[in-house]
């Protein structure tokens, strides 16, 4: 495959995004976006935590092990991404933006 400067693939492949994208879809229901970090709130060590919402921006309730196995995929598929920070993932579009960018809302 051919290589930009930058040192990324011309033609990245995103089918692996894209399979993932769909398989939540069909194990959450409803869900916009899932926000997925290492820093769960109620625990002291690195832990893995998710958080979903609709496309109103409300939390849905989900089970434990749903939130642990989703998170658990998004984080193989993106392995380059910074997991120092949380990261939304897009479900509509399979992308993985940076909280940080779209922090508003998140906190509330």
């Amino acid at each position: 495959m051919l290589v930009m400067p930058s040192g990324t693939p011309a033609c990245p492949d995103t089918s692996r995004q894209v399979r993932l994208a769909a398989q939540l879809a069909d194990m959450i229901p409803g869900a916009a976006t899932i926000r997925v970090s290492l820093t769960d709130p109620k625990r002291k060590w690195p832990h893995l935590h998710a958080i979903v919402r609709d496309e109103a921006g409300k939390t849905m309730e989900m089970g434990r092990p749903t939130l642990r196995v989703a998170a658990r995929w998004i984080l193989r598929v993106w392995p380059e991404a910074d997991w120092t920070r949380p990261q939304p993932l897009r479900i509509a579009d399979a992308t993985l933006t940076r909280s940080d960018l779209i922090a508003a809302g998140w906190g509330r």
